[in-house]
C-alpha cells in the first residue's frame, strides 16, 4: 500500500510542477472582444475564406514575362520551354525521372507536386520529353482558363475555400453526425 502511495506521488509530481508554473506562462495577446482586429493580431476565429494556389499555378504565374498580372498563351509556352531548358543542361531533349523531380522542386517548390512523372511520361520510356510536358500542361492551361479567353489572370490561378466549421460543430453524440 505504501509502495502504491509512493508511486502515485511520484507520477503526480510533474502535474504539481506544471500547476505551480502556470502563472509564469505568457499567453498570446488577444484583442478585447467586439473590436476590429488590426492587421497582425491573433484571433481565435478562422478567416471567412482561405485563398489557395496550387504549386503548378504558382509556376504558371511566374511565366508572366511583362509583369501585367496575366499569362498569355505565348508567355505560357515560352515559360514552359525556358523551365525545361533550365533543367535539361545536357540538351538531350528529355528529362529522366530524377531530373524531372529536380524540375518540379525548382519550379513548383517540391518534388512531389503534380503532375507526376508517371502522368507526363505518356509512352512509358522513363524519359520525359518537352513535347510530353507541353501536352500535359496544355490540359492545365485549359483547366485554369475559366473564361476561355486564352489568357490566365491571377484570379483564375487561385482557389477560394469557404470557412470550415469548428471541430465538432453540427455533430451529435460521439461525433456521429446530427441527432
Amino acid at each position: 500500500m505504501r509502495l502504491l502511495f509512493a508511486l502515485a506521488a511520484l507520477i503526480a509530481t510533474p502535474a504539481f510542477a506544471q500547476a505551480a508554473h502556470a502563472q509564469d506562462r505568457v499567453g498570446i495577446p488577444m484583442p478585447p472582444a467586439n473590436t476590429a482586429n488590426p492587421i497582425g493580431t491573433s484571433t481565435r476565429e478562422q478567416p471567412a475564406f482561405t485563398v489557395i494556389a496550387e504549386p503548378v499555378a504558382m509556376m504558371i504565374a511566374a511565366f508572366d514575362a511583362d509583369g501585367d498580372g496575366k499569362v498569355t498563351r505565348a508567355e505560357f509556352d515560352a515559360g514552359l520551354k525556358r523551365s525545361f531548358d533550365a533543367i535539361d543542361t545536357r540538351h538531350q531533349g528529355w528529362l529522366g525521372y530524377i531530373a524531372y523531380s529536380d524540375w518540379q522542386e525548382r519550379w513548383m517548390g517540391d518534388r512531389n507536386t503534380v503532375p507526376s512523372p508517371f502522368e507526363v511520361d505518356r509512352d512509358g520510356d522513363n524519359k520525359i520529353t518537352f513535347a510530353e510536358i507541353a501536352e500535359r500542361f496544355d490540359l492545365l492551361f485549359t483547366r485554369f482558363d475559366a473564361d476561355k479567353n486564352g489568357v490566365l489572370e491571377r484570379k483564375e490561378l487561385v482557389t477560394i475555400r469557404p470557412q470550415m466549421p469548428p471541430p465538432g460543430a453540427g455533430r451529435g453524440k460521439k461525433g456521429r453526425g446530427p441527432n
